[in-house]
């Protein structure tokens, strides 16, 4: 709900960077700009965290973080690559939830 949120704001400036454009040339450019960062962002940020099918595709060590995903209701662990940054989510083996 938050990413359609922010998707419909960062086009809504782009959009009134498109009308100020017609309007007042000069003033338009931030609104271009921002709204182009803000809805570029907002769709490749769900290629960039990707989700991990399994345990073993996981590169990294675990973080410690579980979180139980909405959509599926499964548990899931975070694994972090330090080489490289990357996040990988995968759904924990013994299925129970930390306290």
């Amino acid at each position: 709900m938050l990413r359609r949120a922010v998707l419909v704001l960062g086009l809504l400036i782009l959009a009134s960077g498109f009308l100020l454009l017609a309007v007042r040339p000069v003033d338009a450019a931030p609104a271009l700009v921002f709204g182009v960062l803000l809805t570029l962002s907002t769709v490749f940020e769900r290629w960039r965290y990707k989700w991990t099918v399994s345990a073993g595709a996981a590169r990294g060590q675990p973080t410690g973080e579980r979180f139980v995903d909405q959509k599926s209701g499964a548990l899931i662990e975070v694994y972090y690559d330090p080489a490289t940054g990357e996040r990988s989510y995968v759904e924990a083996k013994d299925g129970k939830t930390r306290d």
